[in-house]
């Protein structure tokens, strides 16, 4: 039996909104290694490069071997397990982004069977995948490396879909949406404003964000606006004020109290750890 080994990468700076990577590598496991139960704050897809193992999710456990690949969703409970007797390797990539949820639904992946079976295209995924680690680093040039290499990855796992490849209305709203608050974000834009650029009522617009990314239109939107936010104080001397502004906070100690919320810190306190 060959050595056992682990090789994985962590993206300390995730600076794109559309599609980041968080996690990139490869590992030949033990027997009976085993991770979990627990949950991931991101999107996460294994393939089987040899042996064979157990995955568990939704409560539902999948034996899974060489060729096969199965996807972690955010914010699941799930748990994966070597065999005891011919113990897998596999490779992964975890990554999120508003682009991550509208591919993901035209790929053979869904929560009730978050795996694919045999892949026809498996040599390609696990080079696409091995490609992003190969890409790997902490600066702006490699993440956008990074990035464009698990689209590709994406379109492989898109070219072998069994799904016809055109999005339902539900995703079409969503897209829509996010496009509008990507290039608006930084007015004092409101769901309303979103919903009618859309086409939607504010409450039919509430539930196809339900129904796609699992959030609603406002928790996108702010979740959007402070990641916008923690790239200003990361990479610009602009005041808190200046930053407010730039996001669509006409308030800045509503942005403050926002901000607090969704990070945990307030702005200068996330500034100071970030400085050290």
């Amino acid at each position: 039996m060959g050595k056992n080994y682990k090789n994985s990468y962590k993206v300390s700076e995730k600076e794109l909104v559309s599609l980041s990577v968080y996690n990139v590598g490869y590992q030949k496991c033990e027997q009976n290694y085993q991770w979990g139960p627990g949950i991931r704050d991101h999107y996460l897809i294994h393939y089987i490069i040899s042996g064979k193992g157990t995955y568990i999710a939704n409560g539902k456990e999948y034996s899974l071997s060489a060729g096969d690949a199965f996807l972690v969703f955010p914010n699941s409970i799930v748990t994966y397990k070597s065999d005891s007797s011919a113990p897998w390797e596999y490779t992964w990539v975890g990554f999120a982004g508003s682009d991550a949820p509208t591919i993901l639904q035209s790929t053979d992946f869904t929560k009730e069977s978050p795996f694919i079976r045999q892949l026809e295209n498996g040599e390609e995924i696990k080079r696409n995948i091995l490609s992003i680690y190969d890409s790997r680093g902490n600066n702006f040039e490699s993440a956008v490396a990074m990035t464009g290499k698990l689209y590709t990855l994406l379109s492989s796992l898109l070219k072998i879909s069994s799904k016809k490849i055109c999005t339902n209305n539900n995703v079409s709203y969503v897209q829509k949406a996010i496009e509008f608050i990507s290039e608006n974000y930084s007015y004092p834009i409101t769901i309303e404003d979103v919903a009618t650029y859309v086409g939607l009522s504010r409450s039919h617009l509430f539930r196809t964000f339900q129904t796609v990314l699992n959030v609603s239109p406002k928790e996108y939107l702010t979740d959007f606006r402070i990641k916008q936010a923690c790239n200003l104080i990361e990479n610009t001397d602009l005041t808190f004020t200046a930053i407010a502004n730039s996001i669509g906070f006409d308030n800045s100690l509503y942005f403050s109290k926002t901000f607090h919320k969704r990070k945990g810190l307030s702005p200068m306190e996330y500034k100071k750890k970030l400085r050290g």
